[in-house]
C-alpha cells in the first residue's frame, strides 16, 4: 500500500499549491491513499467547512488537525466528519475524532493523530494516549500523525511505537527535515514532512509581519505570505499491507516558479 502525506498546508497559497502538484504527484507516485495536514488551510490559523470541501476536492482523503483545530468558530460540526481528526490526546469531553479507519485495497489503514506538549497545549499525555488506543485499536496499516514543536519529542513518538505503527509522520514545524529513515521494527519515521504553500515566507507567513515581530518582540497577527513561488511538501510510505511493516519512506518536495 503506497500512502501520500501532504505537509501543512498554510492558506490560499498552500491550497492553489494543493490544486496544482496533486494530480501530479498522483501521475507520479500513484498512491492509494492521500493525507494532509490542513490545520492552517483557512488564511493560515484553523479551517472551515468550505476551505476543508476545497481540500477534499483537490483528492484528499483525509485531513489532519492539530494544535489550532479550533481556531475557528464554528468547527465543529466539521469534526463530526471522520476524514477530518484532531490530536487524540485532547480531553474526550471535546468534539471530533482523533482516529480512524479506511478500507483500502481491501485492507483497512487506521489514521492516528497525535500532540505533543513541549511548548504545546497542557493536554493529555501522547505517549499513553497511543498505548491506550493502540491496545483497543487494530488496521492492517496504521500511519500517526505527530504533530509537535520538538524534534526530540517526535523521534521518541517513532522509537516509542516502532514496530507497533507502519509510520510516524511528524508535523507543525512547517520545514522538512532530512531524517526520513525505516526504524529498527519497521515503522517509517521523519521528524517533519514540512509546509505546502508559499515558499518565499517564514514558515508560510507575510515575511513583513514576521520580522516585525521578531525586530519588535510585539505580538502580530497571523499574516500568509501571498508574493513569490508556491512549494509542496510531502513524503510517500510504501508499506507491506500483510505485515503492516514499512518498505520505503521517501521525502517528496516540489516547487511552482511564479516569479
Amino acid at each position: 500500500m503506497r500512502v501520500l502525506f501532504v505537509g501543512d498546508i498554510m492558506g490560499g497559497p498552500g491550497r492553489d499549491a494543493l490544486k496544482h502538484f496533486l494530480p501530479r504527484l498522483r501521475e507520479e507516485w500513484h498512491p492509494d491513499f492521500v493525507m494532509a495536514n490542513a490545520e492552517n488551510s483557512a488564511g493560515g490559523k484553523g479551517i472551515t467547512g468550505p476551505v476543508s470541501e476545497e481540500v477534499f476536492g483537490a483528492g484528499v482523503d483525509v485531513i489532519t488537525m492539530g494544535n489550532h483545530t479550533w481556531a475557528r468558530k464554528g468547527v465543529d460540526p466539521l469534526l463530526k466528519d471522520e476524514r477530518v481528526l484532531r490530536p487524540a490526546n485532547y480531553p474526550p469531553v471535546l468534539p471530533g475524532h482523533g482516529y480512524a479507519v479506511f478500507s483500502v485495497k481491501g485492507k483497512s489503514l487506521g489514521v492516528l493523530q497525535l500532540m505533543g506538549r513541549h511548548r504545546m497545549a497542557e493536554i493529555d499525555c501522547p505517549f499513553r494516549k497511543a498505548d491506550e488506543i493502540l491496545n483497543e485499536w487494530k488496521a492492517d496499516v496504521i500511519v500517526v500523525d505527530m504533530h509537535a514543536e520538538a524534534s526530540s519529542e517526535k523521534q521518541a513518538m517513532g522509537w516509542y511505537l516502532d514496530g507497533r505503527v507502519s509510520a510516524v509522520v511528524g508535523t507543525h514545524i512547517h520545514v522538512q527535515t532530512a531524517d526520513e529513515r525505516l526504524l529498527p521494527q519497521g515503522t517509517a519515521f521523519i521528524s517533519d514532512v514540512g509546509m505546502t504553500g508559499p515558499r518565499d515566507s517564514i514558515i508560510g507567513g507575510d515575511r513583513e509581519v514576521s520580522l516585525k515581530r521578531f525586530l519588535t518582540g510585539l505580538p502580530a497577527g497571523v499574516a500568509v505570505e501571498k508574493k513569490g513561488d508556491l512549494q509542496v511538501s510531502a513524503c510517500v510510505l510504501d508499506v507491506d499491507e500483510n505485515t503492516g511493516k514499512a518498505i520505503d519512506i521517501q521525502r517528496v518536495y516540489r516547487v511552482l516558479k511564479k516569479s
